[in-house]
């Protein structure tokens, strides 16, 4: 009854024992990008933009974090077949990279489970020659048993600074069904957006730690209250934050 459950905890245990060295270098960059001001980017294509959307503008979460969004590899995009041609379009990350004022040490989070797709290999590559730190979230099993889409020859894990594993099967559907071959259960959006909450969370007592009275974290605008706080600290991180309000 509870497989797929049983299932995602037994990879975040494996993420807890074997990513630790590499979730305190995420905790480490992503605490000193907001001491230093330096701006914090985060990055996926279709599915794997999910996490984009967890990081972004939401109540509990970094207000200092700032979404790419590429329109032609968006959930809402029809046909969503134009998605995966897009994906796999190289030129199309250069030049979404091109619309974002990187600037050395600031972060760029990307996430891709098999790190092959030409956009994420673009924007891995225009970032790093600017001197911004790649954080790669990937599934390092799956990546390596596939090879690379772009020219380069490269896969994310292979490009980024840090890079944090998600442990999850190859091809991401993680739960058997008896009487066929299929699997089902895709597990790298509830276990990568464990991991990246849990370097807010951990970034966020590190920065009271070093002296803030706030952490830069959203308050939920439907508690009372919550607009004055969350504008106030709005207008304290305001060189950071490269969205509309």
């Amino acid at each position: 009854m509870y497989r797929y459950i049983d299932k995602v905890e037994s990879i975040l245990d494996a993420v807890k024992r074997d990513e630790r060295d590499s979730i305190e270098k995420a905790i480490k960059i992503i605490t000193e990008a907001n001491i230093n001001k330096n701006s914090i980017y985060i990055f996926g294509a279709s599915h794997a933009g999910i996490l984009a959307d967890e990081m972004y503008y939401r109540a509990g979460g970094m207000i200092t974090i700032n979404a790419i969004f590429g329109r032609e590899v968006m959930l809402d995009r029809k046909p969503i077949t134009f998605t995966s041609k897009m994906e796999r379009l190289e030129g199309y990350g250069s030049a979404l990279a091109s619309t974002v004022n990187f600037k050395q040490n600031d972060v760029l989070i990307l996430h891709s489970v098999s790190g092959r797709n030409p956009v994420i290999i673009d924007l891995a590559l225009a970032a790093k020659k600017l001197g911004v730190t790649i954080i790669g979230l990937t599934n390092l099993k799956y990546s390596k048993s596939v090879t690379s889409r772009h020219s380069s020859g490269k896969r994310l894990f292979e490009i980024a600074d840090v890079v944090i594993d998600n442990h999850g099967d190859i091809g991401d559907a993680a739960c058997s069904i008896k009487g066929t071959e299929q699997k089902a259960g895709p597990t790298s959006t509830v276990v990568g957006a464990a991991i990246l909450d849990n370097i807010v969370v951990e970034a966020s007592q590190r920065l009271i730690e070093h002296g803030n009275k706030e952490a830069p974290i959203f308050y939920s605008a439907n508690i009372d209250g919550g607009d004055q706080k969350n504008k106030k600290l709005i207008n304290e991180y305001h060189d950071m934050i490269h969205y509309q309000f």
